[in-house]
């Protein structure tokens, strides 16, 4: 298979492109908007090939989707924050540019999409699965809901709405709530938390990874479905994440409802669709911590070039 991922120098891109490449050949797309060097260890690599660019550079992207059997579109403004300062720029790239590509694809080719599963913390309490309609609030989870539709409704793609992500990546960040909260409990010795009985539910980067090779061996199966991708092992409230970090580091955690998640994100998701065709995730969040412990002396992660803003 031939696979094109586009943004695949980010977070997710820097860990996908090393899994796909021990059975795939995988050309990235990617404009390196924050300077990252995460992929030149790949550069021998016969099966890796690199190209320089902006996913609004139509005619360059348009020739790269037509070379390939699997497009794994990841380059994105990603995040409440950088969204809203520009939504124009925001809409171009999260939905303008999947649109885009869906319209140019073959029968023979398909889709895998990354959603955000956040647009569920509007549903209330209780459990929510992939029949619960997504009501996005931010601009972020708009665009990408977008896309989702139109993915769903004009090919044969995928869409997986992740869970909430954590753990290492050769292009690290520190803006992700698990990453986030290990680093300034390490670093500072104290974390101030707001909202700490909020439901979250977590995914390692790798269990990412693991899921979009699972589709590639399973598109019969799950083409034109959309899936939530996590463990429901794997739902927990922010307050117990800040325990098992605390029980780690002995920092100190002070709770105040000063701020809000502007997504409003509480809410506990059902994996079993997903589960059901037998994928599940491998590492837990209290692993996902010891290995982000083990990394933060090496890197000095209070670096704005790990944060998505």
């Amino acid at each position: 298979m031939k696979i094109l991922i586009t943004g695949g120098a980010g977070y997710l891109g820097s860990v996908f492109t090393r899994n796909l490449l021990k059975n795939h050949e995988v050309i990235v797309y990617d404009n390196l908007m924050y300077n990252q060097t995460s992929l030149v260890d790949l550069s021998n690599n016969p099966n890796f090939t690199f190209h320089y660019g902006d996913v609004r550079e139509w005619s360059k992207l348009k020739y790269l989707v037509e070379q390939v059997d699997i497009v794994i579109p990841l380059a994105a403004l990603v995040g409440f924050p950088l969204c809203e300062k520009d939504k124009d720029l925001a809409t171009s790239i999260n939905t303008t540019q999947i649109q885009n590509i869906v319209d140019v694809l073959s029968n023979d080719q398909m889709i895998l999409y990354p959603n955000t599963n956040s647009g569920y913390g509007t549903r209330g309490k209780g459990m929510v699965d992939e029949t619960n309609e997504l009501t996005p609030i931010s601009h972020y989870g708009k665009t990408k809901c977008e896309a989702e539709d139109y993915i769903i409704n004009e090919s044969n793609g995928i869409s997986f709405r992740l869970a909430t992500v954590f753990g290492v990546s050769s292009r690290m960040r520190t803006d992700l709530l698990v990453n986030d909260f290990a680093n300034k409990c390490l670093r500072d010795g104290y974390l101030v938390v707001y909202q700490k009985n909020f439901m979250r539910t977590f995914i390692h980067v790798k269990d990412i990874a693991k899921v979009f090779m699972f589709a590639i061996e399973h598109p019969e199966e799950m083409s034109g479905e959309v899936y939530n991708v996590g463990s429901n092992s794997m739902n927990h409230s922010k307050g117990d994440v800040c325990k098992l970090i605390q029980e780690k580091t002995d920092c100190y955690v002070h709770y105040a409802d000063f701020d809000g998640d502007a997504d409003k994100r509480d809410y506990v998701v059902s994996y079993d669709k997903i589960n059901g065709l037998g994928y599940d995730t491998t590492i837990s969040v209290d692993e996902g911590i010891d290995e982000l412990l083990r990394v933060f002396p090496i890197v000095q992660m209070d670096n704005k070039k790990y944060k998505n803003g």
